[in-house]
């Protein structure tokens, strides 16, 4: 077996803990699967967007819906992080959060102006 990280899946187990796969067949069932899960999330957040577009434009729009949408897309948020976070990309952006916020308190400055800064000292 080679030494290789746990893939995080895009489910979660009962209490919201995280699952995770330990493999080293990238194309076994379980590895398949979580790949069609994640394009099923990541496709539904896609239409969930457009459909918030037209909902949002909508002036006959009610605070239930409205409300109901940021639910959906709470969820499709939820997802698509996951699903960053399970390719990767996620592990650098919170070493990077992290750091903006350790600069955001040792300067004082609004941690929203630090997220946008460029260089972090």
């Amino acid at each position: 077996m080679t030494d290789r990280s746990p893939r995080l899946l895009p489910w979660t187990a009962p209490g919201g803990k995280p699952c995770y796969l330990f493999t080293d067949d990238d194309g076994g069932f379980l590895s398949r699967y979580a790949d069609e899960v994640e394009a099923l999330q990541l496709g539904m957040g896609l239409g969930l967007l457009e459909h918030a577009r037209v909902l949002i434009d909508d002036p006959a729009a009610d605070a239930r819906q409205l409300r109901f949408l940021s639910v959906q897309l709470s969820a499709a948020l939820r997802d698509a992080v996951r699903v960053a976070q399970a390719r990767g990309a996620g592990v650098s952006a919170q070493v990077e959060q992290g750091e903006r916020m350790a600069y955001a308190k040792a300067t004082g400055e609004p941690f929203a102006r630090a997220l946008v800064r460029h260089e972090v000292p």
